[in-house]
């Protein structure tokens, strides 16, 4: 997502000490003597007044030294990471209540600005660098790469799973099934494993941070817990590349196209919450009757609001009936579509809003957006 560019960007290299973790000489250095940072940090002159460390969880050790040179240095620290697993199951120092977490996405459309073109976003995704590339030809491969690069580096170097085959094929299954209900024994039976091997896979792609959860929506919390979820992948490129779709030409009104808008807005959502509103809380509603709701968004202080997601340019109250019939008999609730249609409009109380113009409208703070590729 940009994170060592961003940082490179942001810090002044003359007050800067950068460890890049990637570096192998410089990861088995402090893997062998983690203690080592101490002495290191201890001698910077007083003009270095930050410390970034890249990739922090290849050498989790080095957080407990972190820790230490935090309560005894004024040196600022930046600690990068692309996986949360290796520190959370190998019992690291996670600095609770000494450190600030940040999550990075790929490039909102708002980030983009001009650059920005959906079909685009919705065919190649907005990691930044598929930006540095011209031809088709370029992006099929960076993408097709990257999975690969997530398998030989975050899954089979970290040791995080026993068996390399059967997890590659779950991630094309997975890709193929992103943004629906997980069904695990289904799953487990395409893949040839069971469907206790399956939710585990599933937990490492969350902790690798390339998906998430998408929970069921319900006002008890237990009962949420209950519910089977969705789970989203953080890039609309890396899915296809993933289900073996990219050089499948993604043409408007095909359910492909759909669920390629539905997934970027709502990936639009999930980012720009986590950068301006991260109290927001989202999940989805599915009836008995299979009526779905495709995103509820818990907003401390404001009505619960429901978003029904549409490719279509031209919306019509025939396009949500049933989330029209459905939001008609919730309490206190904001119903709103977002589709292509380039006309706000009001349907009785759901209101329609081209979607960016509605994503403006949730997070006007993306007026302010700042970037550079």
């Amino acid at each position: 997502t940009g994170k060592s560019t961003l940082l490179k960007e942001r810090f002044n290299q003359k007050k800067t000490l950068s460890l890049d973790l990637l570096d192998s000489s410089l990861e088995d250095r402090f893997f062998r003597n983690p203690s080592e940072l101490y002495p290191i940090v201890k001698g910077l002159s007083g003009e270095v007044t930050h410390v970034i460390i890249d990739e922090i969880q290849k050498v989790p050790a080095l957080l407990d030294e972190v820790h230490r040179l935090i309560e005894e240095t004024d040196k600022v620290f930046i600690l990068t990471g692309s996986s949360a697993r290796k520190l959370k199951h190998g019992g690291a120092n996670l600095l609770a209540g000494r450190a600030f977490v940040y999550h990075l996405y790929p490039l909102s459309c708002f980030e983009l600005k001009e650059q920005f073109d959906l079909e685009n976003a919705l065919r190649w995704g907005t990691l930044p660098k598929i930006f540095k590339f011209d031809e088709s030809s370029e992006k099929e491969e960076f993408l097709r790469a990257y999975g690969d690069t997530y398998l030989k580096e975050e899954i089979w170097n970290e040791q995080v799973i026993r068996k390399l085959p059967p997890f590659r094929r779950f991630l094309e299954v997975a890709s193929q099934v992103n943004g629906k209900i997980i069904n695990y024994a289904n799953i487990a039976r395409d893949v040839g494993v069971d469907d206790k091997t399956i939710k585990e896979y599933f937990c490492v792609l969350e902790d690798t941070m390339i998906g998430f959860f998408l929970e069921p929506f319900h006002n008890s919390f237990r009962k949420r817990l209950v519910g089977k979820p969705k789970f989203y992948f953080f890039d609309t490129g890396i899915v296809r590349a993933l289900s073996r779709k990219l050089s499948v030409p993604l043409l408007p009104k095909t359910s492909d196209y759909g669920n390629a808008f539905e997934h970027f807005v709502l990936l639009e959502f999930i980012r720009l919450a986590s950068y301006f509103q991260p109290d927001y809380r989202f999940s989805f509603i599915r009836t008995a009757s299979d009526v779905e709701v495709d995103l509820v968004v818990e907003r401390p202080g404001k009505r619960l609001l429901c978003v029904e997601i549409k490719s279509t340019d031209t919306i019509d109250k025939r396009d949500f009936n049933s989330f029209f019939k459905l939001t008609s008999a919730m309490e206190d609730c904001e119903a709103v579509v977002l589709s292509q249609d380039r006309f706000m409009k009001k349907f009785d109380h759901v209101t329609c809003y081209p979607w960016q113009q509605g994503l403006v409208e949730f997070f006007p703070e993306v007026k302010g957006f700042v970037t550079t590729l």
